[in-house]
């Protein structure tokens, strides 16, 4: 199974993104489907996460800005991404964890101009 990312993109701060992250084929024993990301010089940060029943976290960061969801395959997890910062700048990856394994997606560049 892999994982393929998309909707990143160049966007002015303010603005809106919706990353999608979409599988390749089923995962069974999902344990939580999450987003990170990494900015140039700085180290991979958890962004946020969705657990299979429904409970999402995020990082202080983007608390009250971004979202996660699923659909209702399981097969598809989202981040809307709203009022983006400078700061938001990154290349974010997808996981999708399960009992058996955990998959990463290749990740998808948001570049947030000021």
């Amino acid at each position: 199974v892999q994982l393929q990312a998309s909707g990143g993109g160049l966007v002015q701060a303010g603005r809106s993104l919706r990353l999608s992250c979409a599988t390749s084929g089923r995962i069974i024993g999902i344990k939580a489907m999450r987003w990170y990301r990494q900015a140039p010089g700085k180290e991979r940060e958890w962004v946020a996460s969705i657990i299979p029943n429904g409970i999402v976290n995020y990082a202080d960061s983007v608390k009250d800005r971004f979202s996660i969801s699923r659909d209702s395959t399981k097969k598809t997890v989202y981040l809307q991404m709203d009022t983006l910062d400078p700061e938001d700048t990154a290349v974010y990856v997808c996981n999708i964890e399960s009992v058996y394994k955990s998959y990463w997606g290749q990740g998808t560049l948001v570049t947030v101009s000021s």
